[in-house]
């Protein structure tokens, strides 16, 4: 026996509905948290449910909503990671000058196809080795390198302190630089 297939919509529209009631405040929250613009960050939101919405009218029902909603926000925030690459790995750490950044790891910006080739190459290396990051590194390294949070913002947002914040960066960045050196060593020689 066949299901009516405005029974299985109805259904559809039904779980639709509960996912974006249950599940915006958080979703929303979560999005914020990794994107300082609000315009940005609700466009975001907004594209996650669209996706969910298209993926129930393709018939391709999501079995754990809540976990896919985040993982498709996730990859949105990469998205826009990846759109605006990091334009300010030039600020120092802290005062002490030997934690650097990774800016000295990248070539120069110039126009030159071997340099635009060299600098892609390690951006994409810096992207795959930032998702190797624990939790606590990657968000504060991308929220204050790709979002340009403040470490006192962020400490507000977290509850973490200013030290620990920048002890966390200081070996996100360490590990970054050491990841990365055998692909810039390529480059320099």
């Amino acid at each position: 026996m066949q299901a009516n297939p405005a029974i299985l919509e109805t259904e559809q529209d039904r779980l639709i509905s509960q996912a974006v009631q249950r599940d915006e405040p958080r979703l929303r929250r979560f999005i914020r948290r990794y994107v300082a613009d609000t315009a940005e960050a609700e466009d975001i939101l907004q594209d996650v449910f669209y996706e969910l919405l298209s993926a129930y009218r393709m018939m391709k029902p999501v079995e754990h909503i809540t976990a896919w909603l985040f993982r498709v926000a996730q990859n949105r925030i990469v998205d826009v990671f990846r759109r605006k690459r990091p334009a300010s790995l030039n600020e120092p750490l802290s005062a002490d000058e030997d934690a650097g950044t990774l800016e000295d790891l990248l070539p120069s910006g110039d126009d030159s196809p071997e340099a635009a080739y060299a600098r892609g190459l390690l951006l994409d290396a810096l992207e795959e080795a930032i998702g190797e990051l624990p939790a606590s590194q990657r968000e504060v390294f991308l929220a204050h390198e790709v979002m340009g949070q403040s470490f006192k913002d962020i400490s507000a947002e977290t509850g973490v302190g200013i030290n620990t914040l920048l002890s966390r960066k200081r070996y996100a960045v360490l590990y970054l630089r050491q990841r990365l050196q055998s692909i810039y060593k390529d480059f320099a020689s």
